[in-house]
């Protein structure tokens, strides 16, 4: 007899016919161990004792029970999170992200209940992410937070310890951006009508991802040469600018497709999707010369960059992108070079000889 230890549980002998059992899972009680012939609780040793000749059932129970009411613990955990987040009316994308990090999370400890993960236990994961994982702040963020927001609105705990606060990210990254010629490019390499409407709207308006499909028809508004952003990036609404030839593109993209709810509709009048917005992009972007790492979202950073670089004030640029701190919008005075190329170097006046 050896002592045998699995990350369920170790079995220690105690005599030639008898196992000491520790069970590291919260699965185990009273009513699994009368279906193991001969298991009962020592008072005198305070541990589960067994026959050696019923290890074969004891591992059956584990394999056909342990796995499954672990899981089913797990899922009806994720379940009641994500509901938390349906009711405090997290968008759809946040509940996606959130309910993936704590999918993750439990799966980090498939022996430990959900209802019984503790501080250490997040330190733990946490350390494996960052040095193993080597996860980025955003990451980092999303995992926090997400994991903060089980423990509190869930469990009920307090989170005070200090790798429960995200540390703020010194590197401030700017955002790549194309020049005009490039977004014309693109445009270009976009032979389908209604990709060609969808990527410059969101060029042509300074739209998130999630802003262009969730646009609806009377969403647009021509006498006023108006674009209505409803339940944008905070929940909140906001105007921006309507483009003249995004107008003519858009009566012809309509005329052709007739859309009836969704400005832009995919398979039968459904709304359109953001990874199908993605995968026009691409396809688009591989058609090109273009090297830089841009997404669908550059078209956005684009146009906000070029409005600047056309002399517009920088407030209306942050009203037109919606963002609530004049600081955000200020990023792009550091991308433009319109007024960098009026600079004149002291070196110009130096006699450096031919």
């Amino acid at each position: 007899m050896k002592e045998k230890i699995t990350k369920d549980y170790r079995l220690i002998p105690i005599s030639k016919s008898r196992y000491k059992i520790e069970v590291f899972s919260f699965f185990f009680n009273k009513i699994h161990s009368q279906r193991i012939k001969g298991c009962y609780f020592s008072g005198h040793q305070k541990c589960w004792v067994m026959p050696v000749n019923s290890l074969k059932d004891f591992e059956k129970l584990f394999v056909n029970n342990v796995f499954k009411n672990r899981e089913n613990s797990k899922h009806k955990a994720l379940t009641e999170f994500e509901n938390h987040l349906i009711l405090k009316r997290y968008s759809k994308k946040t509940i996606e992200v959130y309910t993936e990090q704590i999918r993750q999370f439990f799966s980090y400890f498939p022996t430990i209940a959900p209802s019984d993960l503790n501080d250490e236990n997040v330190k733990d994961y946490m350390l494996f992410l960052l040095q193993k994982k080597n996860i980025s702040f955003s990451r980092q963020k999303q995992v926090i937070s997400a994991i903060k927001f089980y423990f509190e609105k869930i469990l009920r705990r307090e989170t005070k310890k200090y790798f429960f606060k995200i540390p703020p990210n010194k590197r401030r990254k700017l955002p790549v951006v194309l020049s005009k010629k490039e977004v014309n490019e693109i445009l270009n390499n976009t032979n389908n009508l209604k990709h060609k409407a969808i990527l410059s709207t969101i060029y042509s308006a300074g739209l998130r991802l999630s802003e262009v499909v969730n646009l609806k028809i009377t969403d647009i508004e021509s006498e006023k040469m108006l674009i209505y952003v409803r339940g944008g990036k905070g929940k909140k609404d906001r105007t921006t600018i309507l483009s003249q030839k995004l107008l003519l593109l858009l009566r012809k993209y309509f005329k052709e497709f007739k859309p009836e709810i969704w400005l832009f509709e995919g398979i039968g009048k459904s709304q359109y999707s953001p990874k199908s917005v993605q995968k026009i992009f691409y396809m688009a972007l591989k058609k090109t010369n273009i090297n830089k790492k841009v997404s669908v979202h550059s078209l956005r950073h684009s146009f906000a960059t070029h409005l600047l670089e056309q002399g517009e004030d920088l407030r209306y640029i942050q009203r037109l992108l919606g963002h609530n701190s004049a600081k955000t919008t200020e990023i792009y005075t550091h991308i433009t070079t319109k007024a960098l190329s009026k600079i004149k170097s002291p070196l110009e006046d130096i006699d450096i000889g031919e």
